[in-house]
């Protein structure tokens, strides 16, 4: 499996780009700059799969979307979740197009995509949609923005709870086997045995 990181954005936010057969590819979440990247590798992106719909990650969903990818996302698209209103009156010169989610994952436990097949957890905490994807048979992890290399998500924008994100983390991701990689919305990859062992904002409690 040929698993590509891209990053973009205001915020230096990650992208993922899983490169399946005859040049098609999976990518999970949406950061700016990363429609123009995959015309340039010349794949064609036929899934879309959101940890959810804060404005850096969804930059260019209309864009992938018209390129042919499905979307999918825990929750329907929200512009009080994206918060592109916020972020400008913040100075940042962010302008989401709009878009439309083809297939809502609330309750959903797993989803194939593309021949490949994802647990999801609902993690909320940083953002009330975050989901997990965890690719089983490559033991890969994408994480949104709730577990980080060495850190956690932020709590203190519009439906995030501190509480409720450590919960998430403890549940739903420390219980993951501990080999099993960790790719974050946002800086370096990690493990579940390394953030276990040592994240100093979510430690472990057993």
């Amino acid at each position: 499996m040929n698993l590509q990181t891209f990053t973009g954005g205001f915020v230096q936010t990650n992208g993922y780009i899983l490169e399946l057969e005859d040049n098609e590819c999976l990518v999970i979440d949406a950061p700016q700059g990363i429609t123009a990247h995959l015309r340039e590798l010349g794949l064609k992106p036929t899934h879309l799969l959101l940890t959810h719909q804060h404005f850096d990650h969804v930059e260019e969903v209309a864009a992938l979307r018209e390129a042919g990818a499905k979307v999918w996302s825990y929750h329907p698209y929200d512009p009080e979740i994206i918060m592109e209103k916020r972020v400008r009156e913040m100075g940042l010169p962010v302008e989401i197009p709009p878009y439309e989610i083809d297939e809502v994952l609330k309750g959903t436990p797993s989803l194939e995509a593309a021949g490949l097949t994802f647990e999801i957890a609902h993690v909320p905490g940083h953002s009330p949609d975050s989901i997990s994807f965890h690719l089983v048979a490559e033991s890969f992890l994408f994480a949104g923005d709730a577990l980080f290399n060495g850190s956690i998500g932020r709590t203190d924008l519009p439906g995030g709870d501190h509480d409720q994100l450590l919960d998430s983390i403890r549940k739903k991701l420390y219980t993951l086997p501990e080999e099993t990689a960790v790719f974050p919305g946002h800086g370096p990859r990690t493990s579940i045995a390394s953030e276990k062992a040592g994240n100093p904002f979510c430690p472990h409690l057993g």
